[in-house]
């Protein structure tokens, strides 16, 4: 490799200044873009990263410092992953040097070297021989681990601990025992060989259309919307795609939405598979991340799956993308920087030259509008596979019959026809806790958050009161702060849920599902398994629930608080809306096994619960891109928010509308600017909190207006007294 020699390079630190900063080249060291190298900053020593190697220098000699030394003798980002951060730090309006760590593992960020000897582990000839015979049964990890290196001879620690679900410890413990050995692997170049473990099922016609569209532009880039209907079969496209592309010796790059959804996928593409696999994730401790992005770096991972932040993972031999549930708001990151996964695969896959796959049985409408320009990239598979029917739709109305703590009668029974018929249920609501509301029926006092214009959620069956939005607790009261009278939950959350459930079938094994009941690692894996096993017959749960997961005993699915979202501020809500029930209802029914869902609302005769029944979500959408069109809205323009806050409520106001009021002085034909105003929340964790939306007609005027205003907004006088942020395509506008 050949690094021009530059005297001086351009460093970007992880810092929130938005710029990069010069130093002298360490002494006798070639050093390029991509390289991170020790730095001094003010009185610290820093890790930096390359930008480009520069012969001018705009600082004084006698301040500009050198930089001390390279951490690596290569490059830790390549030209190609350089070049996209560097966009997307630019396109994102977000600091350099916060985008390129932020792409780095922890351990990276620290200095620890891109590249380390390679180990591998196996039996030793005492665990060959005694490590299953002796090893207790409720040793389960350690079991696990030994049955794996039989199968498997050798393999890196990464893997095993991957494979088996094991900790670190659990290797160590099985070393100190004398059954497994560390031992250093041969350096060597050659693509680990693919085997497949076994065949899928037969593909439909859709399906096997699918695959050849995509498998026909493996050698350029393309653009494919998998728009699938819930059980069609678009996990089996994957794995034939992948197929195809592994014979090819290339690597294949998978984002999923939740941490939740990577063991079911890995489970999978383990039993299709023998192919080294890589798995990246926040759930990963820092050892256990650096040596997944190792893999991947080096070309020993084949397969690399991960969540968001994987989509910056390096790739040796490229050769599809694939994003999976890609219309969920998980792949756009909320804060500091507020990057779009699913927006970025397409980038990267075109500066690549390599194809990506979108895939959902509810396609955002950025995307549908996109296939809808392509028709030749959009693959449509409509019907389930196999023998499975569509579940039936239908509404219950709250209006016409009592409800027990949130469960209306005709749910009841309909509940109680599908447990005795041997099938399991799900009940989904999308609030954690016992109830929204504590409330006083005397004077109507209610218990708000001290920090945030929001209600206290009542939790744990009453004895704590937590705010969902800043996380303050605090324990219930005895009675009103007001009059001292009695006071009382009001509402449902799912544990109150639960609690009826419960009177209500006091024989029927439960689970709950949401962030409160699953923190413990591979408790979610663990309750799923048990479903799955037909241990659970009534399943109660949030937003996890409607992840992909597949429930093959579930024949029906009951929504119990439709009307969320039918009347929001937020012209994005009835998409996100409409994507929920859709995919809710998709957890009914699988196999031979028909499904049912009930909706239960106060509107029935709201437009878009009728469209859904009436027409899916294929209808909705039809309808939503004709408004969206219309209004001018994404994706038929493009939206930035400027967010400011503060605790001075004036502040934030007042900083948007100088920010408003500068704009004059930047036109760009089609740009408009929309309030100040308020956010939807106003006070958040004690912050006072408003913003100004921008919205162009594409993306070159908005780039072109933010390129030349936001640089102007720092100078501002009333920008030190707010935190403000910029959120170019945003997602939500609370």
């Amino acid at each position: 490799m050949c690094i021009d020699r530059t005297p001086y390079l351009a460093v970007a630190i992880d810092t929130p200044l938005r710029q990069v900063f010069d130093y002298r080249a360490p002494e006798g060291a070639a050093v390029g873009a991509g390289f991170r190298v020790w730095v001094p900053f003010g009185r610290r020593r820093v890790v930096g990263v390359v930008v480009e190697g520069i012969d001018q220098t705009e600082v004084p000699a006698n301040k500009l410092r050198a930089a001390f030394e390279a951490i690596d003798a290569e490059p830790t980002l390549d030209p190609g992953l350089l070049s996209l951060l560097t966009w997307a730090a630019e396109y994102y309006r977000h600091p350099v040097g916060e985008v390129l760590t932020s792409a780095l593992p922890v351990l990276l960020r620290n200095g620890a070297p891109v590249r380390e000897e390679k180990f591998l582990w196996r039996l030793t000839e005492l665990g060959r021989e005694k490590a299953l015979a002796t090893l207790p049964a409720r040793s389960v990890r350690l079991r696990a681990i030994a049955q794996y290196l039989t199968k498997q001879e050798q393999a890196p620690a990464s893997e095993i601990l991957s494979a088996t679900e094991s900790p670190s410890s659990a290797l160590r413990n099985l070393e100190a025992r004398g059954f497994v050995e560390e031992f250093a692997r041969e350096k060597t170049d050659i693509v680990p060989p693919v085997s497949i473990v076994r065949a899928g099922p037969p593909l439909n016609e859709a399906q096997t259309a699918a695959v050849e569209r995509i498998r026909n532009t493996l050698d350029f880039f393309a653009s494919h919307l998998l728009y699938g209907v819930t059980g069609s079969g678009k996990t089996e496209v994957y794995l034939h795609v992948i197929e195809a592309v592994l014979a090819r010796g290339q690597q294949v790059l998978v984002l999923v939405p939740e941490i939740a959804l990577t063991p079911q996928l890995i489970s999978r593409f383990r039993a299709r598979f023998d192919a080294p696999l890589a798995v990246l994730h926040s759930g990963l401790n820092d050892t256990e991340r650096l040596a997944a992005w190792r893999d991947a770096r080096e070309g020993t991972a084949r397969i690399v799956i991960g969540t968001r932040s994987a989509i910056f993972t390096p790739l040796l031999h490229p050769g599809l993308i694939i994003i999976d549930e890609e219309h969920d708001a998980s792949f756009k990151q909320q804060d500091g920087f507020r990057y779009s996964a699913r927006d970025l695969s397409l980038v990267r896959a075109q500066r690549l030259g390599i194809p990506v796959v979108l895939g959902s049985a509810t396609p955002s409408l950025e995307t549908l509008a996109r296939a809808r320009k392509q028709p030749e990239t959009l693959s449509l598979l409509s019907q389930r596979a196999g023998s499975a029917r569509p579940p039936q739709l239908a509404l219950v109305d709250l209006r016409k019959h009592g409800a027990t703590q949130g469960i209306a009668t005709p749910t009841v029974m309909t509940i109680r026809r599908h447990l005795d018929a041997g099938g399991q249920v799900m009940l989904f609501i999308n609030r954690r806790g016992y109830a929204p509301v504590l409330f006083c029926p005397n004077c109507g006092w209610s218990a708000h958050c001290r920090r945030c214009d929001a209600h206290l959620t009542v939790h744990a069956r009453g004895r704590d009161l937590i705010c969902h939005h800043c996380g303050s607790q605090e324990p219930m009261p005895p009675g009103c702060s007001n009059c001292f009278a009695d006071v009382k939950p009001v509402g449902q959350g799912t544990e109150r849920i639960e609690e009826a459930l419960q009177q209500l079938f006091p024989g029927a094994p439960m689970a709950r599902i949401d962030r409160d009941s699953m923190r413990r690692k591979g408790e979610l894996e663990e309750t799923l398994a048990r479903v799955n096993r037909g241990e659970i017959r009534i399943l109660v749960g949030t937003q996890m629930l409607t992840k992909g997961h597949d429930f093959p005993q579930v024949t029906l699915v009951v929504v119990l608080n439709a009307d969320q979202g039918l009347f929001s501020t937020d012209f994005r809500a009835s998409e996100r809306l409409a994507q929920t029930i859709v995919q809710v209802a998709g957890r009914a029914g699988r196999a031979d096994r028909p499904g049912e869902v009930l909706i239960q609302t106060e509107y029935p005769e709201h437009p878009l619960l009728t469209l859904l029944l009436t027409g899916g979500y294929a209808a909705f959408a039809d309808g939503a891109l004709t408004e969206r069109e219309q209004s001018g809205w994404p994706p038929f323009a493009r939206i930035a928010l400027l967010r400011a806050e503060a605790t001075d409520q004036d502040a934030p106001l007042k900083f948007l509308q100088d920010a408003h009021d500068l704009a004059v002085d930047f036109p760009v034909r089609g740009v408009q600017l929309l309030g100040p105003a308020p956010a939807p929340m106003e006070r958040r964790a004690g912050r006072f909190r408003a913003q100004l939306m921008i919205r162009a007609p594409s993306h070159s005027p908005l780039q072109k207006f933010l390129s030349g205003w936001l640089p102007i907004l720092a100078m501002l006088p009333e920008a030190r007294r707010v935190r403000w942020s910029i959120d170019v395509d945003a997602a939500e506008l609370s």
